[in-house]
C-alpha cells in the first residue's frame, strides 16, 4: 500500500487552505484530501455567513484575520480571481452601557492606529431610518432592548463568498499536483505500533505507537501524517483516541429576507458608509441580532448567535427553526428597523460552528503524527488563510509560520499544551 506524505480529512475552507499551503511549500510531497461530501466546502463552510472584520483587541485575532483578508484582497485584485469580496464595513449599534464598556478598548485600539469611525445615534436614525429609542414600547422593554446611543463603524470589514475561496484553494492545490477524493467518509483514525511485533491486539500500552492513517468507507489510507480539519466533526474522530481538542459543535441559523419594498431597498442600498454602496454588516444592541447585506442579490441575511441554552450537538443535517425567526430575530429586528415589519424569510439554512470552549481561538496542534486544525468558533472564513499557513508550518516542523504580508506567527501559540492567547474584549 502506497503511503501518502499527508492525508487531510476535510475539504472545507480550512482543510483546503492547509492542503494548498503544504503543497505550495513542498510541491514534491504526496498530499491527499478526503471528504465525505461530493464536492468541496459542503459542510460548515457552505453554511457560513461569510463576513470578516479586521478590528480586534486580541493581537492573535487581529493578525489571523488581517493577514487572511489581505491575502484574499490580493487574490481578487492582483490575481484576478473574483472572491466577491466587498468592504462593506461593520457597524456596531451600541447602547450607552455598551459604549461605556468599549470606550477604553477603542481608545487602546486607536493608539495602535487601528481605524474606526463613531456615529451619533441621531445621524444613524436619519441615514438608516433607524429607531434609536425604545422608551415607552412595552414589548421592547419586555425583551430588555436598549436605546441606540452610538454607532462604531469598522471600515476594514465586509463580506465575501465562501464558495469562491474554497474553489480558489481547491483549484490551486490540484494545479500543484495535489489529490482530492470526494465521497470518502472517514470511519476511524488508525493507530499502529511504531515497531509492530505481529501480535493480535497491538499496539499495547507499553508499545510506542502513532497515527498511521485513516479507515474509510472505501478502504484504508496510510500516511506519514494525518491532518484532521473536519470542522464540527473533529471531536467525533478524536474522542475514540482519547485526545482532547476542546472543540464542540453548535448550530447557527441564517434567514434570508428579500428587499422587496422601497423602504427595504433604500435601507439595503444606503449610501455613504462604504464604496460598495450598501448598508454595512450591522450588529444591533444586545442581544445583537446580525444583519448581513447581500447587495448583489438584493437580500438581507439575518442571524443571531445564541449560546445559552443552545445545546452542543452534532447534527449531520441541521435545520433552521421557524420559531427562532418569528419569535426571536424578527421581534428584535423590527423594533430597531421598522422597515422589516411583516417581512418573512424566503429561505433559511443552518450550519454548525466548531466552538473552541477554551477561549474561542483556533486550535492547531500535533500528537503522535496526528495534526488537528480547527476550533475557529465561527471565524473560519476570515482566518482560513492564516490558519492554513500555521498548520503547514507545524507539518514542516517550523517554529514560526510566515503569514501573508511577511508577519511571523509562533506556531505553538495555538497549541493546547503551550498555548498563549489573549481573551477577546471586542466581542460581537
Amino acid at each position: 500500500m502506497n503511503e501518502y506524505d499527508a492525508v487531510i480529512v476535510g475539504a472545507g475552507v480550512i482543510g483546503l487552505s492547509t492542503a494548498y499551503h503544504i503543497k505550495r511549500q513542498s510541491p514534491n510531497l504526496r498530499i491527499l484530501v478526503v471528504d465525505k461530501f461530493n464536492a468541496a466546502g459542503q459542510g460548515s463552510t457552505a453554511k457560513s455567513i461569510s463576513a470578516f472584520r479586521c478590528l480586534f483587541s486580541s493581537p492573535i485575532n487581529y493578525v489571523l484575520s488581517d493577514s487572511s483578508v489581505d491575502f484574499y484582497n490580493y487574490v481578487q485584485k492582483e490575481l484576478g480571481v473574483d472572491l466577491k469580496l466587498l468592504f462593506t464595513g461593520y457597524l456596531w449599534l451600541l447602547s450607552e452601557g455598551d459604549y461605556a464598556e468599549l470606550t477604553p478598548i477603542l481608545k487602546e485600539l486607536a493608539s495602535k492606529n487601528l481605524k474606526f469611525k463613531e456615529y451619533e445615534a441621531e445621524e444613524l436614525a436619519k441615514t438608516l431610518g433607524l429607531n434609536i429609542s425604545q422608551k415607552g414600547d412595552e414589548e421592547a422593554e419586555l425583551m430588555g432592548l436598549n436605546d441606540v446611543y452610538k454607532g462604531i463603524c469598522i471600515p476594514k470589514a465586509g463580506i465575501i463568498d465562501a464558495d469562491c475561496i474554497v474553489k480558489f484553494y481547491e483549484e490551486e492545490f490540484l494545479r500543484l499536483g495535489g489529490e482530492i477524493r470526494y465521497g470518502v467518509k472517514v470511519e476511524e483514525i488508525i493507530v499502529e505500533a511504531c515497531k509492530p511485533l505481529g501480535i493480535t491486539g497491538e499496539p499495547f500500552f507499553w508499545q510506542k505507537s502513532r497515527v498511521s492513517g485513516v479507515r474509510t468507507n472505501v478502504g484504508v489510507i496510510k500516511a506519514k501524517k494525518t491532518i484532521v480539519a473536519a470542522g464540527a466533526w473533529i471531536p467525533q474522530l478524536l474522542d475514540a483516541l482519547g485526545i482532547e481538542c476542546f472543540i464542540k459543535p453548535k448550530k447557527r441559523q441564517v434567514f434570508a429576507v428579500e428587499a422587496k419594498s422601497p423602504r427595504l431597498r433604500q435601507l439595503l442600498y444606503t449610501q455613504g458608509f462604504n464604496p460598495a454602496g450598501c448598508i454595512p454588516f450591522t450588529i444591533l444592541p444586545k442581544p445583537r441580532v446580525l444583519i448581513r447585506p447581500f447587495p448583489v442579490e438584493g437580500v438581507f441575511w439575518l442571524m443571531y448567535a445564541d449560546d445559552f441554552p443552545r445545546a452542543f450537538k452534532l447534527e449531520d443535517d441541521p435545520q433552521p427553526e421557524k420559531n427562532f425567526y418569528e419569535y426571536g430575530i424578527y421581534q428584535v429586528l423590527v423594533k430597531y428597523f421598522p422597515q422589516f415589519k411583516d417581512c418573512r424569510p424566503y429561505s433559511a439554512f443552518a450550519g454548525l460552528y466548531e466552538i473552541n470552549t477554551l477561549d474561542g481561538h483556533p486550535v492547531i496542534f500535533e500528537e503522535k503524527d496526528l495534526i488537528v486544525v480547527g476550533g475557529a468558533s465561527g471565524s473560519g472564513i476570515m482566518k482560513a488563510d492564516a490558519i492554513g499557513r500555521i498548520a503547514a508550518a507545524l507539518y514542516n516542523g517550523e517554529e514560526y509560520a510566515l503569514l501573508y504580508g511577511g508577519r511571523k506567527f509562533r506556531v505553538k501559540d495555538l497549541s493546547i499544551k503551550e498555548r498563549h492567547v489573549e481573551p477577546e474584549k471586542l466581542q460581537i
